[in-house]
């Protein structure tokens, strides 16, 4: 059973920074990419950073410079590192990794709330 929980999210003020981590539990599949989503209020599920298994990175421009998405393949576990963060970044984040050979699977989310 293949299960991904991600944990680190929190209130934080503008300009703060968080550190979200999503370890992922596969039964031996490999993992290939692994991304990390935002869902605002009203508003659809966003692609904010990809990696891939050999660390090549894609950001959305809404948050170049400001996050920085990692993993260590050892730990199953994929990183965002969110630092300037501005109250527009409030939303629930959610971890999604792909297992080749099987498919794409998702986190429960965690909610991230950036105060003015």
């Amino acid at each position: 059973q293949v299960q991904l929980v991600e944990s680190g999210g929190g209130l934080v003020q503008a300009g703060g920074s968080l550190r979200l981590s999503c370890y992922a539990s596969t039964g031996g599949w490999s993992i290939g990419t692994m991304a990390w989503y935002r869902q605002g209020p009203g508003e659809q599920r966003e692609l904010i950073a990809s990696i891939t298994r050999q660390a090549a990175t894609v950001y959305a421009d809404s948050v170049k410079g400001r996050f920085t998405i990692s993993r260590d393949n050892a730990k199953n576990t994929v990183y965002l590192q969110m630092n300037s963060l501005k109250p527009e970044d409030t939303a629930v984040y959610f971890c999604n990794a792909d297992l080749p050979g099987l498919r794409d699977y998702w986190g429960q989310g965690t909610q991230v709330t950036v105060s003015s």
